[in-house]
């Protein structure tokens, strides 16, 4: 979808993330947007720059094209070095600690794509390691244009700055001249790709790539951003934007929550209130990253301190197993070897919200988040489809409460502890459930 949009697109391309790789899929979205600036197309490509920093010299290129802009958001002062960005960290982690977690693509602004993906191969099914479960809105009509006013707004704001004025030296032609030959060979590589030959023998990628775009259609919808200045606040959940537009129909539920959350930190208060919830409908369902599957075991740990309490009051949890026969990584920040990447939740079988948007602390108070809440029975019933489908048997365990203890059993085999979990991850759970870090979880 975003590769037909580019190549569709005569005026405009907005392109917003919080993480861009270098690998088959970055270089070949990279490839299309100088493309399309070949053709006149005006780009503005906005990333944060806590992933962008270690690419200055790629992204610094792309900005010597003359249709193409490039700015970072809440950038750090350093451009290179481990060093350099520990020294950062201690200058002025309290500013840094504020990251942009939108994910937003806009063509011609007609088109919009929002959701959880940033741009990978593990986004985009093509990594040989692991890959995310992961889920987009693609967006035509009115809507558009709220979702090309944040892009604006975030495009203007104080802390985006120019890449020329962060990496002055790498905007110059040459660089432009070696970038766009690298991209050219990357590009005919994966051509002959596994993964390319795969997207064409898939009837759903090639009706797409024809035109054929099912849509369903409604008028009532709103998207949502959180105001770009979160990021200069101390830390406060009411300054969520995002939160206060899901909150309500949340708490206007009459039937049913379903939630797919890869980091869920529910917290006292989140806890508390979906368990008055569950007591309230007739379901309140989540689906979550197993400890196994979960990129950043820290964040499990602040979640599973509250896993009793919300199964002994009713809510339903289920963790997702790792992808089978892939040993994933477990880090500090995240963004490498998670299975479940989807921000997602459905009300009553009415509504639905997609976004970047974690149920946890740090997308509460700290990130800048976005998303879509739309009314479309249809849409909800896909996404009940999404929920059915891994949170089965062969896909996740449900978790219970067996005599008072933690349970996990996925129709075949039982546990009495997080399944499959190493040693290393127990400790790193085990720690930040010691340690005073759920604010930054």
């Amino acid at each position: 979808m975003r590769m037909t949009t580019a190549a569709l697109a005569r005026r405009s391309l907005d392109v917003q993330t919080y993480i861009w790789h270098a690998d088959t899929t970055g270089l070949a979205l990279a490839d299309a947007l100088i493309k399309a600036a070949e053709r006149g197309v005006k780009v503005r490509l906005l990333l944060d720059d806590l992933d962008a920093r270690a690419k200055s010299y790629g992204l610094a290129a792309l900005a010597a094209h003359p249709n193409i802009a490039v700015r970072m958001f809440n950038p750090l002062p350093s451009r290179q070095g481990v060093l350099a960005l520990a020294g950062d960290f201690l200058g002025s982690g309290r500013r840094l600690n504020h990251r942009m977690h939108n994910k937003t693509w806009i063509a011609d602004n007609r088109v919009g794509i929002v959701g959880g993906r940033n741009v990978g191969d593990e986004y985009f099914g093509a990594d040989t390691e692991v890959n995310f479960v992961d889920l987009d809105f693609a967006l035509v009509g009115r809507v558009v244009r709220d979702v090309s006013k944040s892009f604006d707004r975030y495009w203007n704001s104080a802390l985006s700055y120019p890449i020329e004025t962060l990496s002055p030296d790498g905007v110059n032609p040459a660089a432009l001249a070696k970038l766009r030959s690298g991209l050219a060979q990357a590009t005919q590589a994966a051509r002959t790709s596994a993964y390319a030959e795969l997207l064409r023998r898939d009837d759903a990628v090639q009706r797409l790539v024809t035109g054929d775009w099912p849509m369903t259609w409604s008028t009532k919808y709103r998207f949502v951003s959180d105001d770009p200045r979160k990021a200069l606040t101390d830390p406060d959940p009411t300054q969520s934007s995002v939160l206060k537009v899901i909150g309500s129909p949340l708490t206007g539920a009459q039937h049913s929550v379903t939630i797919i959350s890869p980091y869920f930190v529910p917290g006292k208060g989140g806890t508390a209130w979906l368990v008055a919830r569950a007591k309230e409908v007739e379901r309140v369902r989540i689906l979550t990253n197993s400890l196994a599957a979960n990129d950043v075991a820290l964040v499990h740990g602040g979640y599973s301190r509250y896993r009793p309490a919300l199964l002994a009051g009713g809510v339903q949890l289920w963790e997702l197993k790792p992808v089978p026969g892939i040993k994933s990584r477990a880090s500090l920040f995240g963004s490498r070897g998670a299975s479940l990447h989807t921000k997602a939740l459905a009300i009553d079988g009415d509504w639905l919200f997609v976004g970047s948007y974690n149920l946890d602390p740090r997308s509460t108070a700290l990130n800048c988040e976005q998303g879509v809440l739309v009314k479309s029975p249809p849409l909800a019933a896909q996404f009940d489809g999404i929920f059915a489908r891994h949170s089965a048997g062969d896909r996740a365990w449900q978790v219970t409460l067996r005599d008072g203890k933690l349970a996990w059993t996925d129709g075949t085999a039982s546990f009495d502890s997080d399944p499959m979990a190493s040693g290393g991850r127990r400790f790193q759970a085990w720690l930040a459930r010691l340690l005073p870090v759920e604010s930054q979880l």
